[in-house]
């Protein structure tokens, strides 16, 4: 495995927690490897290398810190993923006192670490992946009340307590590809060519270029697609805005959904500065799921609200821009524009 010796710097001196598991950092002078995120004083940047495992350091002759535990990383994340597991094979909700006890860890130790992995408290995980279960129901049984036990939920009256605004749309409408919804779209002419606003009653559902109502139409087949009246034009003109001026910190209205992991990503990609990039591996490892590279892609590439949701800010891990959706000339525009502004 090749190591891009930049970028572990760059984590190591920010110590970064995502990064932990990802590789340790070995240090010539003291004869001892660390995980990115040790507290202890760094060292010259010519006295550290980098390996990708413990294994890898511990050959080269260096031994473990017993400070930051390095060894100990690989143990959480597999506990961790064995947690994951076993949320996906329960048709019902663990206690925490139960998953702790599965993977063998303290229940409050075992919180605290699921949390620190993953961004969300195992509970919360648990919710998230039932709610996108549940989407994945709705789209495959004829009734919404099936679909709800199919998704894990005891009773209908449990699905719309905890998920339905995670849908956005109800979820009859979302089965029925946007029956009983009304959403509003225009195309308006931008410096980086037509874009396509569009929204329901609580907010943006699609934001991309070179798309119009046909296109907008095949997405959701059921409902109905009308020309936004003039109180749109504010709407529109704000989106606008955040293309010609990208970095505005605009709070508009969303009504979009994905998969707990995609919403995860697009959260992710939220939080990246105007003007800043980052790579692939580094939204992985924002998402609580550092191994899941490939997957921050596809997440990218499934952003229904572009520019507004910053995908062009994602970076192959690299630092190659990778791709995007519209068209990368757009995605170096958008990059230059933020830079210079």
């Amino acid at each position: 495995m090749n190591l891009d010796t930049d970028l572990c710097w760059t984590a190591f001196a920010a110590r970064d927690r995502g990064a932990d598991g990802r590789f340790v950092v070995a240090v010539r002078t003291t004869g001892i490897y660390c995980k990115p995120s040790c507290p202890a004083r760094h060292p010259r940047r010519e006295n550290v290398s980098f390996h990708p495992t413990p294994e890898a350091a511990k050959a080269a002759g260096y031994r473990a810190c017993r400070r930051c535990l390095p060894d100990e990383v690989g143990r959480d994340r597999m506990a961790v993923a064995e947690a994951i597991a076993a949320i996906e094979r329960s048709g019902e909700a663990l206690s925490l006192a139960d998953l702790a006890a599965t993977v063998g860890y303290a229940p409050h130790h075992f919180h605290r670490l699921f949390k620190r992995a993953t961004g969300v408290t195992p509970a919360a995980f648990a919710r998230a992946r039932r709610a996108e279960r549940m989407g994945e129901a709705l789209q495959q049984e004829n009734s919404v009340t099936e679909a709800i036990y199919e998704a894990g939920y005891s009773a209908p009256s449990r699905f719309y307590e905890r998920a339905a605004g995670r849908l956005g749309m109800p979820p009859s409408a979302w089965a029925r590809g946007g029956a009983g919804v009304t959403i509003r779209w225009a195309v308006a002419e931008t410096s980086l060519g037509p874009l396509l606003v569009a929204a329901t009653d609580k907010g943006l559902c699609r934001i991309s270029f070179d798309e119009d109502e046909a296109a907008l139409g095949a997405r959701f087949p059921q409902a109905l697609v009308e020309p936004g009246a003039a109180g749109f034009a504010e709407l529109v003109g704000r989106v606008v805005a955040a293309v010609e001026q990208p970095g505005l910190d605009l709070d508009l209205p969303r009504d979009v959904q994905g998969t707990a992991f995609q919403e995860r990503v697009w959260q992710a990609l939220g939080t990246i500065p105007a003007g800043e990039t980052r790579t692939y591996a580094q939204l992985a490892a924002a998402a609580g799921t550092p191994a899941a590279v490939r997957a921050v892609g596809t997440a990218c590439g499934a952003n229904p609200l572009a520019v507004l949701v910053p995908c062009h800010r994602a970076l192959r891990t690299d630092g190659s821009l990778g791709g995007y959706a519209y068209g990368l000339s757009r995605k170096r525009a958008l990059l230059d524009r933020e830079r210079d502004g």
